[in-house]
C-alpha cells in the first residue's frame, strides 16, 4: 500500500460527493426528492438496483464462496431473474396503477394504516440490521490494509467516513445523485473485480480453472445436498433465490423506490428484468475472482493462510498482491459498492418514514420545501443511526455475505406474504394480516437466532411467506364472503397520494 494508494481513495471520495450533487439538480418537492418525478431513465434505474443490491458483500465476500466451495452460488442468481419476473407482472402494475411513492402504500391501502405502518417499521429495522452488516462489510478490507501499513484505524472510523460523504450527496440531491452515483460506483467496482482477475491470471504459471475443476469447484448445480440445510442445493438455491428476490425487489422500499422512478411501468419492468441478467454476471465474475484466488493462494486453507474468515482472502490479495494504484483502485470499488448501498438505504428508510409514519399518524399533511425540509431531516437521521449500527459488528464465524442475505430473509417472507395475502385472499382483513405477519417475522427471528443450521437461510423467505399466507387465510375464514373490505385494485385515497 503507496502513497499513490491513498491518493486514489481520498479522490474517489470526493468525487463521489461533487458527482453526486452536481448531477442531482435542485430537488422541489418531495415526489422529486424520493422518486425523481418519475424522470429517471430506465437503465440507469436497472444499474442503480444492481449497484443497490450488490454492496460491498459481493465484492469482498463471494470469492470467499467459491474459495471455500464452489460456483453453487449461482445458481441463487438464477432465482433472481426468475422473482424479478414476477415483479414485474404481479406487483410492478400495481404500484403505477396508485401513483404510489413507497410499496407499502398498496398495504394501507388494502388492509389500513396499521398495517401499512407495521410493514414501514419492519422494513426500517431490517434495513438497519442488513445494511449495517454491509457497511461493516466494506470496513474490512480497509482495516486490514490500513493496519499492514501501520496505521490503527478503528472499524467505526472507517465506517464513518463513508457514511459522512454518502449522507452528504443523499442528503442534498436525493434520489437522482443516488442513481447517477450508483451507475458511476457499479461501474468502478466492476472495473476492480475484472483488474483483479487479469492480475491474478496473468501472474499465475498454472490454468486456475483447471485447477478448480480438478477439485470440483466449477460445479454449478447441485442436486445430490439435502435440499433442507443445504442453500445452494439446486431446488432450494432456485425457489429460495425467486422468493428472496420477490419479496426485495416487489416488496421493499429499497428497491421499489428506484422502480417507481421510471418514466413508465413499461420501462420499470424492463429495468427490474435485465438487473437479473446483470446480477447473474456479477456473481459470476466474483465467483471466478475466488476460483482463481485459490490457485493463487497454492490451495491453502483460510487457517493456514493466518487468517479468522474467507472474507479476509480478497482484501489480502488486494494489499500484497496488486501493483501500486491498483490496490487503491479496488479499494474505491468497494466502498463504491458500500456507498451505493448506503445512500440507496437513506433515501429509502426517509421516504418510508415519511410517507408511511410521519404523514399517517400525525394526520399532517406537508407541502413544498416544508416537507423537504423534513425529508432531509429524515435522511440525516438515519445515516448517523447507520454509523452506529454498522458500528456493532465486529466479525462473524460465516462469509458476511451469508450474515447479511439471513437477516434480510427474517423478514422479507412477513412482507411477501402479506402483500399475496391482499393480492389473493379478499376475505383478509388488517388483524388477519397483522398476526400472521407477526408469527411468521417471529419464528424467522427464531430460527435465526437459535437454530441457524436447521434450515439454509434460502429457505428463510419462502418459510415466512408460507406462515403469512397460510394463517392469514385460516384466520380470514372468521369473516363472512360478503363482509366489507378493502379492494386490493381500488385507486388509493388521497392520503397515499404523492
Amino acid at each position: 500500500m503507496q502513497t499513490i494508494d491513498i491518493v486514489v481513495i481520498i479522490v474517489y471520495l470526493l468525487c463521489s460527493a461533487w458527482l453526486g450533487l452536481k448531477l442531482s439538480g435542485r430537488q422541489r418537492d418531495v415526489k422529486d426528492y424520493f422518486i425523481g418525478n418519475r424522470e429517471l431513465p430506465w437503465w440507469a434505474v436497472c444499474l442503480s438496483v444492481v449497484a443497490t443490491e450488490t454492496s460491498a458483500l459481493t465484492v469482498i465476500s463471494v470469492p470467499g464462496v467459491a474459495y471455500l466451495g464452489d460456483v453453487t452460488f449461482l445458481q441463487v442468481a438464477v432465482g433472481y431473474l426468475l422473482g424479478r419476473i414476477v415483479v414485474a407482472f404481479l406487483l410492478l402494475p400495481r404500484y403505477y396503477r396508485g401513483e404510489m411513492t413507497t410499496a407499502y402504500a398498496y398495504l394501507g391501502l388494502r388492509f389500513g394504516r396499521g398495517m401499512q405502518a407495521t410493514a414501514s417499521v419492519t422494513f426500517l429495522f431490517t434495513r438497519l440490521l442488513a445494511d449495517g452488516v454491509r457497511l461493516f462489510a466494506a470496513a474490512i478490507p480497509m482495516k486490514i490494509i490500513l493496519d499492514s501499513i501501520g496505521l490503527e484505524v478503528s472499524y467505526f472510523a472507517i465506517v464513518a467516513i463513508m457514511g459522512v460523504v454518502t449522507i452528504l450527496y443523499t442528503l442534498v440531491g436525493g434520489i437522482r445523485a443516488v442513481v447517477w452515483v450508483d451507475v458511476l460506483q457499479m461501474g468502478l467496482y466492476c472495473v476492480g473485480g475484472v483488474v483483479a482477475l487479469v492480475v491474478i491470471a496473468t501472474s499465475l504459471d498454472v490454468n486456475f480453472l483447471a485447477v478448480a475443476a480438478e477439485e470440483g469447484k466449477t460445479r454449478f448445480l447441485d442436486f445430490t445436498s439435502n435440499p433442507i440445510s443445504a442453500p445452494y442445493a439446486t431446488v432450494t438455491a432456485v425457489l429460495g433465490g425467486a422468493l428472496l428476490s420477490t419479496a426485495s425487489h416487489g416488496a421493499d422500499q429499497l428497491i421499489v423506490q428506484r422502480l417507481l422512478g421510471c418514466r413508465t411501468l413499461r420501462d420499470a419492468q424492463k429495468a427490474v428484468i435485465v438487473s437479473g441478467v446483470v446480477v447473474f454476471v456479477q456473481f459470476a465474475l466474483f465467483l471466478t475472482v475466488g476460483l482463481a484466488l485459490y490457485s493463487y493462494f497454492e490451495r491453502a486453507t483460510v487457517e493456514q493462510l493466518g487468517m479468522s474468515t474467507s472474507d479476509e482472502l480478497f482484501p489480502v490479495f488486494i494489499a500484497e498482491g496488486l501493483p501500486a494504484g491498483l490496490s487503491g483502485l479496488l479499494l474505491a470499488g468497494i466502498m463504491a459498492a458500500a456507498m451505493s448501498t448506503l445512500s440507496s438505504s437513506l433515501s429509502a428508510l426517509s421516504s418510508s418514514t415519511m410517507a408511511d409514519l410521519y404523514e399517517k399518524f400525525s394526520r399532517r399533511r406537508l407541502e413544498g420545501e416544508q416537507a423537504l425540509r423534513m425529508s432531509r431531516l429524515f435522511t440525516l437521521g438515519w445515516g448517523l443511526v447507520f454509523i452506529g449500527a454498522a458500528a456493532m459488528f465486529t466479525g462473524t464465524d460465516n462469509p458476511v455475505v451469508e450474515l447479511g442475505l439471513s437477516v434480510a430473509s427474517i423478514t422479507y417472507g412477513g412482507l411477501l406474504g402479506a402483500f399475496f395475502l391482499g393480492l389473493w385472499v379478499r376475505r383478509a382483513r388488517q388483524i388477519d394480516a397483522a398476526i400472521a405477519f407477526a408469527v411468521a417475522v417471529a419464528t424467522m427471528a427464531w430460527l435465526f437466532l437459535f437454530e441457524p443450521g436447521l434450515v439454509g437461510f434460502t429457505w428463510y423467505t419462502a418459510i415466512g411467506s408460507a406462515i403469512t399466507l397460510g394463517l392469514g387465510y385460516l384466520l380470514s375464514r372468521r369473516h363472512r364472503e360478503d363482509s366489507p373490505t378493502a379492494d386490493a385494485d381500488a385507486d388509493p385515497s388521497p392520503a397515499t397520494r404523492h
